[in-house]
């Protein structure tokens, strides 16, 4: 099937006289008929459900779609994006370890690994985006176990070159790990790129309609985890009755992992009823990505010609200096803009408070066109160097342009610089 099908029908195929639409399976627990049948699951966690802590049915269907559309052997839903950059790292890591990332992500990834995992033993070496393979390969240490990036950086723009970090990573016998949030499988699909591990924040343009946090963990079963820097995966794992991952499981050991430790552990997992929104957003995933990438080049292109704007970063303005690199990774821009206003702080902050139709939010991809200024919010735990390094300018604002009329949002923000 083509991602417009996938969308709409992966994962649940009702068969005669089952429910249309992915139903909601409201339950905590499921029944067995003997002692023996629910405590043969505890060897074999795979068999059968036991509990909503580790799996359901109606997430599990929402899993699957985006496994499908990512191309990986499985996925697992998670409460949050945060929780599953958090699981996606610690299901390879422990104290003693340390991972590779981009600068240029998201202010709440840097602030989870430069600061929070450190505390508990797990350092992140933080390169340029745009560093060459040389850079990167000296960031990598002995105890390095992945490099992370983002697709589209938030809110920096930055086009992640995934084949060249996939060509160091796997040069070190390490995974690379792509936050494609911003892209989503519509425009992007890392797997097809050497990514090994595709996470997502659902909350925005899967979701699209800002009604449920949530994110999600991709495996794309194509990394040999038996090279020797990954025991976890091949030595009998003890807390599941003598598990090796790999052994058992072959190309879907890291999900399945994840599911039957971490999630097992943290119990980060989504409400039916949010798997359920969540699916709806999915369903006119492509359509919304095709119209997203189509307002926000219009409006890119009107920023471009404003008096009053010093800097608009949008991949799909031939200006950029990721044009190159979006036209060979991306089917298109995604909807988002940063540029940076003349005048620094107060100028954006009057700029925005002056617009009607465009909202100030915390959060961004929804189907309603909102703005934020990172430095004083996303990003505001940062230093002023982490700020510089993530591509954050005091003036810089993040435009997430909606699916509204284009000429309905470039007629709201010729009101904001009206104002200035």
């Amino acid at each position: 099937m083509r991602d417009e099908t996938k969308c709409i029908h992966a994962g649940y195929r009702p068969k005669n006289g089952e429910p249309k639409m992915v139903p909601i399976v409201q339950s905590t627990t499921y029944v067995f008929n003997s002692a023996k049948e629910v405590s043969d699951v505890f060897d074999e966690p795979t068999k059968a459900l036991v509990y909503s802590r580790f799996a359901n049915p109606t997430v599990m269907a929402v899993e699957q779609k985006i496994a499908e559309l990512e191309g990986g052997v499985g996925a697992m839903c998670t409460s949050s994006g945060q929780m599953a950059s958090l699981m996606a790292v610690l299901n390879l890591c422990k104290a003693g370890d340390s991972i590779v990332s981009t600068s240029q992500i998201y202010g709440g990834t840097v602030n989870l690994f430069a600061v929070t995992l450190k505390k508990y033993g797990i350092e992140t070496i933080f390169v340029d985006a745009y560093a060459d393979e040389a850079a990167i390969s000296a960031a990598i240490q002995d105890n390095t176990k992945a490099i992370f990036g983002e697709t589209i950086a938030n809110p920096a723009l930055t086009v992640l070159d995934i084949e060249k970090f996939a060509k160091v990573a796997h040069a070190h016998g390490i995974p690379l790990i792509v936050d494609n949030t911003f892209a989503t499988p519509v425009l992007c699909k890392p797997i097809e790129y050497g990514a090994d591990i595709v996470i997502h924040s659902t909350s925005k343009y899967m979701d699209g309609h800002a009604v449920q946090v949530g994110g999600v963990i991709v495996d794309s079963g194509n990394f040999d985890w038996t090279n020797g820097k990954f025991p976890d995966f091949t030595e009998p794992d003890e807390s599941y009755h003598g598990i090796r991952y790999v052994q058992d499981y072959g190309k879907a050991a890291y999900i399945i992992k994840a599911r039957t430790q971490l999630m097992r552990d943290f119990g980060g997992y989504p409400a039916a009823n949010s798997a359920f929104l969540l699916n709806l957003g999915l369903e006119t995933l492509a359509l919304r990505m095709e119209r997203y990438c189509e307002n926000a080049q219009k409006v890119a292109e009107f920023l471009e010609t404003c008096g009053k704007v010093e800097k608009v970063i949008y991949p799909g303005l031939k200006s950029s200096r990721d044009y190159a690199t979006a036209q060979k990774y991306l089917k298109g821009a995604s909807g988002v803009i940063s540029f940076v206003i003349q005048g620094g702080r107060e100028a954006a902050v009057r700029f925005m408070d002056s617009l009607e139709l465009v909202s100030i939010e915390v959060h961004v991809a929804d189907i309603r066109t909102s703005v934020l200024h990172p430095a004083s919010t996303t990003h505001r735990q940062l230093t002023d160097e982490q700020l510089v390094a993530a591509g954050v300018e005091p003036g810089l604002i993040r435009l997430s342009v909606g699916l509204e009329h284009y000429e309905d949002i470039l007629e709201d923000l010729a009101k904001g610089f009206a104002s200035l």
